[in-house]
């Protein structure tokens, strides 16, 4: 690490930055309120927003959007005349899965073999304290030099688009001239890493109706349409015979021409098992950063354990579909769609219906505030130089935030960086990552304003 005086203050800054850390993971602040209460989420903004006051933000406030979950917003006034950067992260989380399945609890921040073990320790909880961090220890050497403007969602896992909504219908509130997504990750450890492309995605439920009822496999089995059986097919439709997504009139075959990622080095970080082959042709990067992708979410159908001998009468299905950047959502959906309904196998009933959508992204990368990162992420990395990568995930606020402020610079940091697991159980957060990407910020901040 630096031993720049910010780094030094950030580094003294760690021990509150984990008690803090350990605080905001503790609510279950998950946005689906038919699985987790509400006050849980209304909590953890309510933490957010105390922060912010004590660091002397000015009109903070809990923004109702229009999915019923709150974002919470303030503004810290810099020197006359600066710039303004809006910074942004997420305080709702993913649930935790199978909770018997994490080593310690998901809501408990716990440190082990050198990481911080938690639900949303590193998506996106983590990228808060980051921002607090990066202004606390500006503030500590000579003060914040631009504007401050932060925005912490409420809604970001669901894709749900509470904010895009808000922000579309209230224009000057996140306007800034460079935006910091702080939801992305190095590509490794250690990697200083800035995400210069985003998957958009689409979320789409399909739904078969063969017969009125269940029937007797017995007496009806063979020449009964059986829905689950169908709903198999069509899902199997969505894949080539190695794996890659075949979505009707969707290109399959873009390439990406940036860091590119070793293919026994995504085995490991994927921790795919032995003997099992990686689906989809071209390279790693190609697939998923440059691709669309096609995951099955969900299916309703009966579980084993009481199943009964029957033909199914109906059977549904949730299907992701992860599109490119290059390719528009809202036309990959309509694709998806038509792709599902034609592959409908005997005539069978086939509805289906858009739940979520998010547009893919693409950075200007020769930007000043790339420059400005560039050069604060080699004194927070020593010995390293900024790459860029892509990302397969989805941030539907890019695209708002870019089409409102098409001045913007837009850059993507973060700690999500493989071994942290977001997603999944037992994500943890690397603690040298939060301190190393808060310094860079800070510096960021201070590159920026001097231009």
């Amino acid at each position: 690490m630096s031993s720049h005086p910010v780094a030094e203050t950030v580094a003294s800054l760690m021990p509150r930055a984990k008690a803090e850390l350990a605080e905001l993971v503790a609510f279950k602040s998950v946005a689906d309120f038919d699985q987790f209460p509400r006050s849980e989420s209304e909590g953890a903004a309510g933490w957010v927003a105390d922060a912010l006051r004590a660091e002397g933000f000015e009109d903070v406030a809990l923004l109702d959007t229009p999915d019923g979950t709150q974002s919470v917003y303030g503004h810290l006034p810099g020197p006359e005349g600066a710039k303004t950067v809006l910074l942004y992260a997420h305080y709702d989380v993913q649930p935790p899965l199978d909770e018997a399945a994490w080593t310690t609890p998901p809501f408990e921040l716990t440190e082990r073999d050198g990481r911080w073990y938690g639900r949303g320790a590193a998506d996106c909880k983590g990228g808060v304290i980051m921002h607090l961090l990066a202004l606390r220890a500006l503030k500590a050497d000579g003060g914040v030099p631009v504007h401050i403007k932060v925005i912490a969602e409420g809604s970001e896992e669901m894709g749900t688009g509470g904010l895009e909504r808000y922000a579309e219908e209230h224009p000057g509130l996140l306007e800034a001239d460079t935006i910091v997504i702080g939801d992305a990750g190095n590509f490794r450890v250690g990697l200083p890493t800035v995400t210069s492309t985003l998957r958009g995605m689409t979320l789409v439920r399909v739904r078969i109706d063969t017969l009125e009822g269940n029937l007797h496999s017995g007496q009806f089995g063979g020449a009964a349409p059986d829905a689950l059986a169908a709903l198999i097919r069509v899902l199997d439709s969505l894949r080539a015979e190695d794996g890659s997504t075949t979505v009707d009139g969707l290109a399959p075959e873009t390439r990406w021409e940036g860091l590119q990622y070793d293919d026994a080095q995504f085995r490991t970080d994927a921790k795919v098992l032995d003997g099992v082959g990686l689906i989809g042709s071209g390279t790693i990067a190609d697939r998923i950063w440059a691709r669309p992708a096609v995951t099955v979410l969900g299916i309703d159908c009966p579980p084993v354990v009481g199943a009964t001998p029957s033909v199914q009468a109906s059977a549904r299905a949730l299907v992701s579909l992860r599109v490119p950047p290059g390719v528009d959502a809202a036309e990959a959906t309509k694709l998806l769609q038509a792709h599902l309904e034609a592959h409908t196998p005997w005539g069978a009933r086939v509805s289906t219906e858009q739940t979520g959508q998010g547009q893919p992204f693409s950075a200007d990368t020769t930007s000043p505030a790339y420059a400005a990162m560039a050069e604060a992420m080699a004194v927070a990395y020593p010995g390293q130089e900024m790459q860029y990568a892509g990302q397969g995930g989805s941030i539907p606020l890019c695209n708002t935030l870019a089409a409102l402020y098409p001045h913007a610079e837009i850059l993507l940091i973060g700690l999500s960086e493989p071994e942290a697991q977001i997603h999944a159980v037992n994500e943890s957060v690397s603690p040298e990552e939060l301190e190393r990407l808060s310094v860079a910020e800070a510096l960021f901040l201070r590159n920026y304003a001097r231009g």
